[in-house]
């Protein structure tokens, strides 16, 4: 715990970095070679070397005296390069642009170097390269008095990062996250700086030890800091913000659709200690009717914590608990920890030992940290060989029916050293290129998630897993969900929790969320009742709590909150398709779920740090309660017409609303034009229910909707077994008109009904017709609520002319 001893007076809180040392840049330009792509920068103490890619990017390292490996880091995918179709040199200044219009720019005196877009307008400019004798190496950048900063993960704070600085370094932080905390988990090195009427750009620093992002010491300018000299850097225009993200994605990867059952509420404890207690809240759940998939196990379901075992007296018979439970409706996600028990007993430990897949020092010594098991050692991801052994070894568990991991203590976090994680000159082997744990740290936790990943969809035959995890770096979204750690049961956490969230969703990071309820500490019915309304709309959804807190399920806290968790959990079903849908658009896009704002309405001043509300997808707005005894909120609606999606009321947008909400409303509102699907109630995401699809549409604008649709389970839509159909709503005089076409039709057509539900009509119907005049089969309107319903006996395309 931190005391006053920590700010006493001793320096002046004078800042220590390069300029406490002598400091080196890279000086006078000698001479440049230019090749396929890429350009070499011979400088006076250090070089520059360029590589450009088509997705409007360019690849800045520096090389000191002894050339690194070119190679990224795992968090990259290959990408194409582009071609360098101008190298010039004007007075004192060389010029490189490549066939995307991409230039960037070297001082020759000074080696201080620019990014340009093709019509000239600055994305970095000004960047100063500096590095002292330990090759601590800073990068600074010019910023103004309009800049804004997104991105950099999974941080603390407000959405704007400007004013803050944060160091990457992935640690298990228990203590309570406030806005000092600059360092948790998730470390993600991408930077998007924004200004009002310029081009949104990207920059990413491929270096996963420990680095740092300054955008507050110096008023002018800010900070990128490699502590190992190691800077890899990508620079890319948008020119949108959405384009950003798109081509980081494209960078890093973008995530596979997970299982369908993996979007449905899930609910945890550390820990539900024995199969009696969890098939009690199994059958307690189903009882109440609060829609529920997953159910976890944490650390007590092993014997003495071992990984890839059962304790034998709590579940005595996983496979038999496991049908039962599937029989629910359940899935069950265990927690697998990197840390493996010293014990020459243990077949894992022993055969870890044995083959050379456990982390060593160059000497030889194998590193044992302690972890819940006691002293430990830790799988070393980098060679391919161990982790596909640890990845085989998941087979333990498939073949108790389980497809779903939950990876944790991945940091890596290790009690007993001064670091609490792995020392760090533990050297991992990479495949023949060995890193130390200094150099490599931050990716422990996303290899381990890879190795799990792979290992599960070995396991699994066509079968989707699901993988959560705790660690990552850049590229996590390949192999994992993300939630936001060990967060407390504050007021404070849940409304820090957003964006959180929305920061990580720009980060490449869609699908994550944090613990509703809040892990430690003891919440209230209120705070959960809130947090569950919050959590509901959030990509990721699952309650935890702490073994020596308040029990946190829904029913936990009398009836009124119980039915309060049960109707946010409804909406989240009823919403299903919208959100799969959403989660396909960012496994082909890379865009986010959870938006903020300013995503979507980028010109827009007054969203540039707003973040106690949110998008989820293009046409929902969703403003929790986030304070306790609040009945009532300010919302801000951004231009345009917008509907309470709840009472129906009619806004206009472009001003701020107070929005009545007492303990059953959290206020929801919808963009007019946006097309809504819902189905009927599920109480697990894969219960066969029979009914209609509903088709709101929301009169008073224009808009359109890509409803995804496959099995939900398997790989087959990589195959091309999923239909994706559009729905586009126009509206001109007295008529609106909704059509649908097919996209891709890889499914067998069973001509489901669909019932359509034209909200806010401004007049009653006079005709509802298709195109060759024949009135819709079906059709009714309720003039009190202002809504008209038409029902369809098959969804085959079509349009449909609503005159009125």
């Amino acid at each position: 715990m931190l005391t006053s001893e920590a700010i006493q007076p001793g320096d002046g809180g004078r800042e220590k970095g390069p300029g406490d040392a002598t400091v080196h840049r890279i000086g006078r330009i000698a001479r440049t070679e230019t090749g396929s792509g890429t350009v070499r920068v011979y400088g006076e103490k250090a070089d520059l070397a360029l590589d450009f890619y088509t997705e409007r990017m360019v690849r800045i390292r520096v090389l000191l005296a002894d050339e690194p490996d070119g190679s990224p880091t795992p968090a990259v995918l290959p990408q194409q390069m582009e071609q360098v179709v101008e190298t010039a040199k004007d007075g004192d200044e060389f010029r490189f642009r490549s066939a995307n219009g991409l230039t960037v720019s070297v001082d020759g005196e000074r080696g201080v170097f620019s990014v340009r877009n093709e019509r000239g307008e600055e994305l970095l400019t000004g960047l100063d390269l500096a590095w002292d004798a330990r090759r601590q190496l800073t990068l600074t950048a010019a910023m103004g008095a309009d800049s804004h900063f997104y991105g950099l993960g999974e941080k603390t704070g407000f959405l704007d990062k400007k004013g803050e600085r944060y160091e990457m370094w992935n640690s298990d932080v228990y203590e309570p996250h406030v806005p000092d905390t600059d360092a948790l988990y998730q470390s993600i090195p991408l930077l998007i700086h924004y200004r009002y009427g310029a081009p949104a750009c990207g920059v990413f620093l491929d270096d996963p030890g420990r680095t740092v992002f300054d955008m507050r010491t110096n008023g002018d300018r800010y900070a990128i800091r490699s502590e190992n000299g190691r800077l890899d850097l990508y620079v890319w225009e948008g020119p949108s913000l959405k384009d950003v993200v798109r081509r980081y994605t494209a960078l890093t990867g973008r995530p596979p659709l997970p299982p369908r059952w993996a979007l449905g509420y899930q609910q945890s404890r550390y820990s539900y200690m024995d199969r009696a207690e969890l098939l009690d809240v199994a059958r307690t759940i189903r009882a109440k009717r609060i829609p529920c998939d997953v159910l976890y196990l944490d650390i007590h379901y092993m014997d003495e914590y071992k990984v890839f075992t059962w304790h034998p007296d709590r579940f005595p018979d996983p496979r038999a608990m496991m049908e039962e439970l599937a029989g629910m409706g359940f899935q069950v996600v265990p927690i697998v920890d990197p840390g493996v028990k010293k014990d020459p007993k243990y077949p894992v430990y022993r055969e870890g030992v044995q083959e050379g897949y456990f982390c060593a020092k160059l000497e030889g010594e194998l590193f044992i940290g302690s972890v819940w098991p006691g002293p430990s050692a830790f799988a070393d991801f980098t060679d391919d060989r161990a982790a596909r052994w640890w990845g085989d070894l998941h087979r333990f568990y498939i073949d108790s029916g389980i497809k779903g991991i939950w990876n944790d203590m991945n940091e890596p976090s290790v009690f007993d050293t001064a670091n609490k994680t792995m020392d760090l000159d533990v050297l991992h082997a990479n495949n023949g290129n060995p890193k130390t744990h200094g150099e490599w740290h931050n990716l422990y936790g996303m290899l381990m998630s890879k190795a799990t990943y792979e290992g599960m969809v070995r396991g699994l035959d066509g079968e989707r897993p699901f993988v959560l995890t705790r660690a990552g770096y850049a590229g996590i979204q390949r192999y994992a969900a993300v939630w936001t750690g060990d967060n407390r049961s504050y007021w404070e956490h849940m409304a820090m929790s957003i964006p959180m969230v929305l920061n990580l969703g720009l980060s490449g990071v869609a699908f994550a969320g944090p613990d509703i309820g809040g892990f430690s500490h003891h919440a209230t019915g209120e705070l959960v009742a809130r947090w569950t309304q919050l959590g509901a709309l959030l990509p990721f959804c699952r309650n935890h709590s702490a073994i020596d807190t308040s029990r946190q399920e829904p029913w936990r806290f009398g009836e009124r909150v119980e039915a309060v968790c049960r109707e946010a959990l409804n909406l989240r079903y009823r919403l299903m398709p919208y959100l799969y849908s959403l989660f396909y658009e960012a496994s082909a896009s890379g865009l986010p779920i959870a938006r903020p704002l300013l995503l979507e309405y980028p010109d827009d001043r007054n969203a540039a740090n707003l973040c106690d509300q949110f998008l989820l997808g293009r046409d929902l707005l969703a403003a929790p309660i986030v304070r306790p005894g609040a009945t009532a909120r300010a919302v801000y609606l951004p231009a345009g017409v917008w509907y309470d999606y709840r009472t129906g009321e009619r806004l206009e947008g472009g001003r701020h609303v107070l929005a009545n909400a007492p303990l059953e409303t959290m206020p929801l509102y919808v963009r007019a034009g946006a097309i809504l699907p819902e189905q009927p109630l599920r109480q697990y995401a894969d219960e066969a229910i029979g009914g209609a699809l509903t088709l709101n549409v929301y009169a008073g604008g224009e808009g359109s909707f890509r409803l995804y649709e496959d099995d939900g389970r398997t790989f087959g839509y990589e195959q091309g077994a999923y239909r994706l159909r559009e729905f586009g709503w126009t509206e001109s005089g007295r008529e609106g008109v909704l059509k649908l076409r097919t996209l891709h039709q890889g499914l067998p057509d069973g001509g489901e009904p669909l019932k359509i539900v034209v909200h806010a009509l401004p007049a009653s119907p006079v005709d509802v017709l298709f195109p060759d005049g024949e009135k819709a089969a079906r059709w009714r309107y309720d003039e009190a609520a202002r809504r008209l319903e038409v029902e369809l006996p098959e969804t085959a395309e079509f349009a449909l002319r609503i005159v009125w």
